[in-house]
């Protein structure tokens, strides 16, 4: 099978206006950057608005391994597989992020024959968001910076303030560092740190806003730390969130581009799937949900984690109503959660591993099944998607179709991989048949419920936890949020996306346990309060052998090593 930037460089493109038009989008909406990839004005989410609403479908995962499970790649190959029942189809993804790319992942746009393309332009740089994420970000940084030093007329606690610098690029020497070194006009010495770009708060922002108004009130209300009193000192009070606007008034609008088989894709926004809540825009959404039969997106890791927000933070601020979701399996997810294997990124499987075992695949059900009752909680329908590996064995393949039949859901296997959307037809199929049952869309809590009681909610309801301990820091800040005013707002807990639970190495469906709340804080511009349970990296890492050190320029000026 030919590479996937072999694949991405042989295959067809149309014209962006000709896919604009598939989608109903006249030209006038259309921007196009370069001859790849297109800039859609925000114009067209009321131009739109009469048209019939597109059945909504989103795509999660079991609890995945570090090797990831292949959400994007079976949400793309999904979306190419309604087009082989005569279904037209709009898909919806995150953003890559160049820390990634450049690190162990590679890119995050799909793979084989169930890609986006061009593969070089959707995994460098695209047309520039996450740079603009980057500048408006570290703009409020400076100017929070620049307020102390001309004489902090807001009272700005300098051991208060939260906001931190970003940068698209793994670089573990930047987590903790001081700034303000030097002389007096160098700025006052305080420690701070950096974090990646997409877990800054202006990319869930970005990707919760629903039009460029909305965007500019909701920069207004970040918090970038306290006062002596302990209110809160937004980047309003300091003057910088209008500049802020600014720089993102491009970057707010969803970037259009291409499958290998010319559906249509939304790439917009990429924020943090653990602090954040892993989703991509809803602009795109707004957009796209009036532009074919279904509209195709993806929450990220597994069902407990990106489903669980999409649900309760991503609908809540788009109004949409999902009709159906997929839960992603693969024989190598469902053998590790058997507690009987380990993977580790960058290395091989276990010999044993790869043997064909459907008594391994049988019994790492418990994950699967905990996945599916968590969708079903939120009154959605699920389906199985069996993302087909060229490993696996028939007889593995069946085991999980055999735990979905015990369940009551729907199953396929999948192999969009390698056959494209012809390989996802009868999982498109089954979705079809999802999205008809009737079903009754409910939020896993109400917004009125106190924070503690939310957090504890989720905690029970989704990993299986028998409560919630908070520390006495975590107290503390949630008494700050709520009389902040901030305790209306859903949570996004943060926690290892390995495990049910709050340890990596906890595999399946772990019970008789307890969720640790180490601190709490608040992303108020993006309208989520985060308690945070373990150790979050938000600033990555390069391996021993990062993916840079293979990608390069040939003679030809075309990209190489791309992964």
């Amino acid at each position: 099978m030919p590479t996937n930037l072999e694949i991405s460089r042989g295959t067809v493109r149309k014209p962006l206006l000709d896919v604009a038009a598939d989608m109903g989008i006249g030209p006038h909406l259309v921007e196009p950057y370069g001859n790849a990839a297109a800039k859609l004005s925000l114009d067209a989410i009321d131009e739109l608005a009469a048209r019939p609403k597109a059945r909504y479908v989103v795509v999660s995962s079991l609890t995945p391994t570090p090797l990831g499970e292949g959400k994007t790649t079976t949400t793309v190959g999904l979306g190419q597989g309604f087009a082989h029942l005569g279904k037209r189809a709009v898909i919806a993804i995150r953003q890559s992020s160049m820390g990634p790319t450049f690190g162990i992942k590679g890119g995050a746009a799909g793979g084989g024959y169930a890609q986006v393309v061009p593969m070089e332009t959707v995994n460098l740089h695209l047309t520039g968001d996450l740079h603009a994420v980057t500048g408006a970000h570290n703009l409020l940084a400076a100017m929070v910076d620049n307020h102390l030093h001309k004489g902090n007329a807001l009272g700005l606690d300098p051991w208060s303030i939260t906001w931190r610098r970003v940068l698209d690029v793994n670089d573990r020497d930047l987590r903790q560092i001081v700034t303000g070194l030097g002389g007096r006009q160098d700025g006052i010495p305080r420690q701070t740190g950096f974090d990646i770009t997409a877990a800054s708060e202006v990319m869930a922002i970005l990707a919760l806003c629903s039009s460029l108004r909305d965007l500019r009130n909701r920069l207004g209300r970040i918090v970038v730390g306290y006062d002596r009193d302990g209110a809160p000192v937004t980047a309003e009070q300091l003057k910088a969130a209008g500049a802020m606007c600014v720089q993102l008034r491009e970057a707010v609008k969803p970037n259009l581009l291409q499958s290998v088989e010319q559906t249509p894709v939304l790439i917009h926004c990429g924020p943090f799937g653990n602090i954040a809540h892993g989703n991509s825009s809803v602009v795109a959404d707004l957009v796209g949900i009036r532009c074919g039969d279904y509209l195709v997106t993806e929450a990220g890791f597994g069902a407990d984690m990106g489903a669980e927000r999409f649900f309760n933070i991503k609908c809540r601020a788009s109004g949409l109503v999902p009709d159906a979701a997929v839960v992603v399996a693969t024989v190598r997810a469902m053998k590790v959660h058997s507690g009987r294997y380990r993977v580790v990124a960058g290395r091989p499987l276990p010999d044993e591993m790869v043997q064909e075992s459907p008594d391994d695949v049988y019994a790492g059900a418990g994950n699967l099944r905990r996945q599916l009752a968590n969708i079903r909680a939120h009154g959605v329908t699920p389906v199985v998607a069996v993302n087909a590996f060229p490993g696996d064995f028939d007889s593995e393949h069946k085991a999980i179709l055999d735990i979905a039949a015990e369940e009551g859901v729907r199953a396929a296997v999948s192999t969009h991989a390698a056959k494209g959307g012809k390989g996802a037809a009868e999982l498109a199929d089954a979705v079809a048949a999802a999205c008809e049952q009737p079903a009754e869309f409910t939020h896993l809590y109400p917004t009125d419920l106190p924070l503690a009681e939310k957090i504890d909610v989720v905690a029970r309801r989704m990993y299986g936890a028998d409560g919630i301990d908070l520390s006495p820091l975590a107290r503390r800040q949630l008494d700050t949020y709520t009389r902040c005013g901030f305790d209306a707002l859903p949570v996004c807990i943060a926690k290892t996306h390995l495990s049910l639970s709050d340890d990596p190495s906890r595999k399946g469906a772990p019970t008789g346990w307890r969720l640790p709340v180490r601190e709490v804080r608040a992303s108020a511009g993006a309208g989520f309060v985060y308690p945070i349970c373990g150790d979050m990296r938000t600033m990555p890492g390069l391996s021993s052998h990062p993916a840079a050190e293979h990608i390069d320029i040939d003679e030809s000026g075309q990209v190489v090593g791309l992964a």
